[in-house]
């Protein structure tokens, strides 16, 4: 036990609590890296175009949406562990039946219900954590699940890279008689499984059990967090932000003064929405074709992603050491600044770039190195900023009436927005031009800041029964 805000905490209890709930996050990234390695496989396996392609590996950006929006309402009924349970049996299934498949079709579904599960995780993990962590670390605690998610990402990226290196390429057959791509997918099953396990470890959400009438459960736990005598205090606190008059639905999300969307619920969205739009995802599903299109081989562009990879996790620990300090508000318009330029910078050099007889850019060996360094800072302050705290606030912002409900939504508009961003940037990029395309998420990051700094509100420090709607 240690003591936090003059309450003793069970900082063991939370960090185990926090290990197990971020797996979820690292499933996420693992497969995001794990299909940045696959995309020539499956043109090859399924015959596709570049927008099959991009509808093929955003058919688990569909599932995200999907499973983000039921898991939201699911878990004011079920419960975050239960729900977060039934999310990595779906991705478990939907990782072996992916490397299996030979049908477009099968692939997708199989896809799609990894989808599924990737979103539900993506937006319980942060809420419960911050649900169980006391307000004097809940930034670092949920902070965690960018670490995971890059992780995760990295690790694919890693895999991946020997994978290929082992069978001669990702198309080339490997172990089994099978491609080392579908392999790349079935690597995935290892942390679904953990996941699946760890979970039956680590108690319920005591808001969860506050809100269905448990309280002498919730009593157990908040026991186990924070003792006897503050657990007493929490239930009454939980409970008083809670209407009486009825149970939490998705009605609640509805300014119950002057209609329409609350307020609170359209910064959510914002956050939500825009940390798709800079274009982040491209870099993590796409960065080996990315960078090929710049003129590197595939095995220099599993590297590149390796790299950036491990850029991300050295950029998530610094907001581990910041975020419970500066807050919340101030590194968003930190990342948009930063972002902004950088994605500037790439633009610059996908312009000033040449193209070969068979009309592949190529980049001098200034402009590649001035690209690679600009995307890997781009990478920085994304995992500085927007990365990691917009899951941050998506857990904490919302009063806990209306919090399953907005989750559903803002988790469902920041997936379709990474759907729509990962769908088009193929076409984008053959039609348009790395130049057009990433100019087009350097202006969304130059908005971002401004936004920000109009419509978001500092939540670093308050616990959450103070956050209002």
């Amino acid at each position: 036990m240690v003591e936090a805000t003059g309450e003793r905490v069970n900082i063991a209890l939370v960090i185990a609590i926090v290990a197990v709930a971020t797996i979820g996050g690292l499933l996420f990234g693992y497969d995001s890296g794990a299909v940045n390695g696959t995309q020539e496989g499956l043109k090859s396996a399924f015959n596709l175009t570049e927008n099959g392609l991009g509808l093929t590996v955003g058919s688990l950006l569909v599932g995200c949406f999907v499973g983000a929006f039921l898991a939201g309402k699911l878990a004011d009924t079920m419960g975050r562990r239960k729900v977060m349970m039934l999310a990595a049996i779906l991705f478990l299934v939907g990782a072996i039946i992916q490397g299996f498949s030979h049908l477009q079709i099968i692939f997708i579904v199989a896809r799609f219900m990894g989808g599924m599960a990737v979103g539900a995780a993506s937006v319980l993990s942060p809420a419960y954590i911050s649900e169980v962590a006391p307000a004097n670390i809940r930034g670092r605690m949920t902070t965690i699940q960018q670490i995971m998610i890059i992780t995760g990402l990295t690790a694919a990226f890693v895999v991946n890279y020997y994978l290929a290196g082992a069978a001669g390429s990702s198309t080339a057959m490997w172990w089994g008689g099978y491609e080392a791509w579908r392999w790349m997918y079935w690597m995935q099953a290892i942390p679904a499984a953990v996941f699946l396990v760890a979970l039956t470890f680590i108690p319920e959400s005591p808001r969860f059990l506050v809100q269905k009438g448990r309280l002498d459960e919730a009593r157990i736990v908040l026991t186990r967090l924070f003792g006897p005598a503050a657990a007493q205090v929490k239930i009454g606190e939980i409970a008083a932000s809670f209407d009486k008059d009825h149970k939490p639905r998705l009605s609640d999300i509805k300014d119950p003064a002057r209609g329409g969307i609350r307020p609170i619920v359209w910064a959510g969205l914002l956050l939500a929405v825009f940390q798709q739009l800079v274009g982040i995802n491209v870099i993590f599903y796409y960065g080996a074709t990315l960078w090929q299109l710049a003129g590197f081989t595939e095995d220099q562009s599993l590297q590149i992603n390796i790299v950036s990879g491990l850029v991300s996790i050295a950029a998530c620990f610094v907001t581990v050491g910041l975020v419970d300090k500066i807050g919340r508000k101030p590194l968003l318009l930190i990342g948009s600044a930063g972002m902004a330029v950088t994605l500037f910078a790439l633009v610059y050099c996908f312009h000033n770039g040449t193209l070969d007889a068979a009309g592949k850019l190529q980049l001098s060996a200034g402009l590649g190195t001035t690209a690679l360094i600009a995307a890997n800072l781009y990478v920085v302050f994304f995992n500085v900023s927007w990365g990691p705290i917009m899951w941050v606030m998506l857990g904490e912002m919302f009063p806990n009436q209306i919090r399953g409900s907005a989750l559903a939504v803002c988790g469902f508009a920041q997936w379709f927005a990474n759907f729509v961003i990962t769908w088009t940037f193929p076409v984008m990029a053959a039609g348009l031009g790395l130049t057009i395309t990433y100019g087009f998420y350097a202006t969304f990051a130059a908005i971002s800041f401004f936004l920000v700094l109009r419509f978001i509100q500092e939540t670093n420090g308050k616990e959450l029964e103070e956050m209002r709607g």
